[in-house]
């Protein structure tokens, strides 16, 4: 199967909200960072999509934290995963200290969320001067979308030469950080209409114990998948997952069994490289 059709999975095992009076598995440490990953890639993820915390727990967006939390991971997998970390503010972090802590990291990849980073069109112009700094060092974005009007919205700024990338990868999210939110298939459908941007290389994340279905939904539709404690505790049949690999697994087992091949992570730079 040729490598732009293969998909790939991201595992996102904590992210900035949930702790481990949740579930007692969810990582927190580099060290219990580096285990999900090995777990992780072993059960077929191409990449991994990294929060870290302060001593209490708490979000945090630290360019140290992040070079420890990398040092582990890579200690354990190497080159084996795509790392990203998230610029994520989770209205603790003022926009100028999200670009910052990029920057001092330097990681191989980023999520960024659009409605973060370019709140009104005041923000337009630091907003492509920041993806271009990315783009000389190295850095590959990923725009978090929460809706078609964003991806819409997106597209317009490439349009008018704003965005120093032919197209950026993109991830739509499925739902919202809302309690027993649970996400759906058909949720997908509005960031696929006709008249809405296509992205050349898209993802999907999702809420709930449909997880499963979401991403294989975007899979068979030419998309990728990102699955993990961040959004989901849940198998399909709902039982509670002892770890985030099993996410995974059942993301892998639904994807093959649909005739489709998975992508490891240097497929997965071949394909961001190629966008």
């Amino acid at each position: 199967m040729p490598n732009q059709n293969r998909v790939a999975i991201a595992v996102a095992p904590n992210g900035g909200r949930r702790t481990k009076t949740d579930h007692p598995a969810l990582p927190i440490t580099p060290d219990e960072l580096a285990d999900v990953a090995t777990a992780s890639l072993e059960a077929g993820a191409a990449m991994i999509h990294v929060h870290v915390r302060d001593h209490d727990g708490r979000h945090l967006l630290d360019a140290e934290a992040y070079r420890a939390a990398t040092a582990a991971i890579r200690a354990s997998v190497g080159d084996r995963l795509v790392l990203q970390i998230t610029s994520e503010a989770l209205g603790l972090y003022r926009l100028e200290e999200q670009m910052r802590v990029v920057l001092e990291a330097r990681p191989e990849a980023v999520s960024l969320a659009l409605r973060e980073l370019v709140p009104d069109p005041m923000h337009e112009a630091a907003f492509a001067s920041f993806l271009e700094t990315l783009r000389v060092e190295k850095v590959t974005p990923q725009i978090i979308l929460y809706t078609p009007e964003e991806a819409t919205y997106l597209a317009a700024l490439a349009g008018r030469g704003l965005i120093p990338f032919d197209n950026l990868p993109v991830l739509y999210v499925l739902g919202r950080y809302t309690v027993r939110q649970t996400s759906r298939p058909a949720d997908l459908l509005p960031f696929l209409a006709p008249g809405i941007a296509a992205a050349s290389h898209w993802m999907v994340c999702a809420f709930g114990r449909q997880e499963t279905a979401c991403v294989t939904a975007a899979a068979l539709l030419g998309g990728h998948a990102r699955v993990g404690f961040e959004n989901n505790l849940f198998l399909p049949d709902g039982a509670l997952a002892s770890g985030n690999q099993d996410l995974v697994a059942a993301t892998r087992r639904a994807v093959e069994a649909c005739g489709l091949a998975l992508a490891d992570a240097d497929t997965l730079r071949g394909q961001w490289g190629a966008a």
